[in-house]
Order: C-alpha cells, then sequence, then structure tokens
C-alpha cells in the first residue's frame, strides 16, 4: 500500500473494440472536471484518433489530453511494455502538478487486456450490451477481477435483444461480488454511480487504504464439457 501518495491516482480504462471507452472518460471529465484536476492518456496502434475526438468534445483542456501510439496490438503497451505510457503519464504530471487522477485509456483489445499494476492504480473494464448478453459469461481476467466492470450502453438493450439487468447479476456472479455497475449516460442514477465509486477509490488511493491488484492474463473459466481451469493471476499463459 501506498502511504499519503504524492502523484495523482492512475485508473485505467480496458475493454473490447467499440464498447464504449472513450466516450466513458469523456463523461467522466464531464462529471468530475469541476471537482477534480484532471488529465487524459490514449492509447491507439495508428492514430492519435480517440484523443482528437475527446479535445474536439471539450471534455478537458486540450493539452491535458495525450496520445500513445502503440504500434501494436493494444495490451502490448498497457501490459508487456508500459514504457510509452508510463512516460506520457509521467509528463502529464510534470507538465500540471497539482493532476489528482489520470485516466489512461486503452486501445480496443480483446477480453484478455489488463493493465499491468506497475501502470495504473485501479482499473475499469468495459463491456456493453451490443456485444451480445453472453459477453460476459465469456469470461477473462478483466471481467472477473478488475476494480470495476462496467456493462455499458443499457438504453440500447431493447434495440439488441439483450437483458441489461441479467448481464449485471450474472458479472456480479463471475466476480464474486464485486461491483458492477450497468451504465447508461442517459441515466443519472447509474452515472452517480460511476462518478461515487471513482471518487471512492480516489479517497482510499489517498488515505493509502487501496492497493492495486493484479487481474492477471487470465481468469477461472468452464468448457462446454464442464471442466473448470484455475491459473495463476500474476502467471503467462500460452496457446
Amino acid at each position: 500500500m501506498l502511504e499519503n501518495p504524492s502523484r495523482a491516482m492512475r485508473l485505467g480504462v480496458a475493454g473490447p473494440v467499440g464498447t464504449g471507452k472513450s466516450s466513458l472518460i469523456g463523461l467522466l471529465c464531464r462529471e468530475l472536471g469541476t471537482q477534480l484536476d484532471l488529465g487524459v492518456i490514449t492509447n491507439d496502434i495508428y492514430t492519435d484518433e480517440d484523443a482528437r475526438m475527446l479535445r474536439a468534445a471539450g471534455v478537458l483542456d486540450a493539452d491535458r489530453i495525450r496520445a500513445v501510439e502503440t504500434g501494436a496490438c493494444p495490451h502490448t503497451a498497457i501490459r508487456d511494455d508500459i514504457t510509452a505510457n508510463a512516460t506520457a503519464v509521467e509528463d502529464l504530471e510534470s507538465d500540471y502538478p497539482g493532476m489528482e487522477l489520470v485516466l489512461i485509456e486503452s486501445g480496443g483489445d480483446n477480453l484478455t487486456a489488463t493493465f499491468s499494476p506497475a501502470l495504473v492504480d485501479a482499473q475499469i473494464f468495459v463491456l456493453d450490451v451490443a456485444g451480445g448478453g453472453d459477453v460476459v459469461r465469456k469470461g477473462g481476467p478483466g471481467i472477473a477481477r478488475a476494480d470495476m466492470l462496467i456493462v455499458n450502453k443499457t438504453d440500447l438493450a431493447p434495440f439488441v435483444g439483450v437483458d441489461a439487468h441479467l448481464m449485471r447479476r450474472e458479472g456480479e456472479v463471475a466476480r464474486d461480488g464485486q461491483p458492477v455497475i450497468a451504465l447508461s449516460r442517459n441515466d443519472p442514477a447509474s452515472v452517480q454511480s460511476l462518478t461515487d465509486w471513482v471518487l471512492t477509490t480516489l479517497a482510499a488511493y489517498r488515505a493509502g487504504d487501496h492497493q492495486a491488484i493484479d487481474p492477471g492474463p487470465m481468469a477461472p473459466h468452464s468448457h462446454a464439457d464442464g471442466t473448470t481451469h484455475e491459473h495463476a493471476s500474476a502467471g503467462a499463459h500460452s496457446h
């Protein structure tokens, strides 16, 4: 644990392509920008598209939104070799010494993508209802062990034939009761739940009561034949 940490808390946001990670970060910037000193790091393979979108939306001062171009699969820059992201965060914090929270968005990746605890202090994993109601049951380290699981875009559920409440309940089962939020930016109660969680986590971090965890590359999962497997959370797993 950190005792009275002097640097900003770093909050990672990961999840598959199109689940709404950038929109979620934009939402947090709008909701918390008057309360906290914020910065954002985005990750894309070959572009700075997400950073440009957030700058154009005016969610923060443009210079507080920095882009990392990974040049490879997104998970490599948030887990395998964090140098580019760590440098970007340190530069941002150096330019804005009073910064309290840095939001780090992974490039869109698959269900195995998680942040190294050497890069972030806490992490959110984002799914969305358009990805299918069964995706939460497919498991993975982010679903099972990230600090928070978001089932996003719940307002779209009726249009894609998905039961968002069932997805949330199955997420709670997969996570052994760890927090899950069914989120829509059009639902003030769910937005409040998200911002409350961020503020509570930040308060715990400041007090030295929050410890970064490593969700690991694999999580307990089952197969159609009924067999189950558990893998060490910090170990490598090859296929």
